[in-house]
C-alpha cells in the first residue's frame, strides 16, 4: 500500500510517498480504500509539531483525517457496513492516516455517503462541519 508519511515534525520536510503494509483490522473496522482525502489546518499543525504535547504521535506518521471512500473488508463485529458501501467521515485521534490507499477506520467514525455528493464532496466535509458545530 503508497501512503503519504512524515518521519519527524518540520515545517520544511515534505511529505514523502512511502511502500507499508495493508492496515490490520480489529473487530470492528472496516477497511476503506480511500478515494478522496481533505487536507485541514490540524494536518498541517500536526506536521509542524504544534500539537505535540496534546497529540503525541509516533513516526512515521500518516496524516489525514477525512475522507471518503469505498468499503474492501469489514471486521467480525461490524453491523452497520457492508463490502462495496461508500462511506466517509473523520477518524478518531490516533487513527488517523487519510493520506494513504487504505484505512482501517472504525465503523463508528464512518457513515453511508450521500449519492448527491461526489467523493472529493463528501471528503471535505467530515472536520469541517464539526468544526462548525
Amino acid at each position: 500500500m503508497k501512503a503519504w508519511i512524515i518521519n519527524r515534525y518540520s515545517k520544511a520536510d515534505a511529505l514523502q510517498l512511502a511502500d507499508l503494509p495493508e492496515p490490520v483490522l480489529k473487530e470492528t473496522d472496516l477497511l476503506v480504500e480511500v478515494h478522496a482525502a481533505s487536507v485541514n489546518q490540524l494536518d498541517a499543525k500536526l506536521k509542524t509539531g504544534e500539537f505535540k504535547l496534546l497529540l503525541p504521535y509516533q513516526f512515521p506518521l500518516i496524516l489525514g483525517h477525512d475522507l471518503a471512500g469505498v468499503v474492501k473488508k469489514v471486521g467480525s463485529k461490524v453491523s452497520r457496513f457492508k463490502v462495496g458501501d461508500e462511506v466517509y467521515g473523520r477518524v478518531a485521534d490516533f487513527s488517523i492516516g487519510t493520506f494513504a490507499e487504505l484505512i482501517a477506520v472504525s465503523e463508528n467514525d464512518l457513515a453511508i455517503k450521500p449519492r448527491n455528493l461526489t467523493m472529493e464532496e463528501a471528503a471535505s466535509f467530515p472536520l469541517v462541519a464539526l468544526t462548525v458545530w
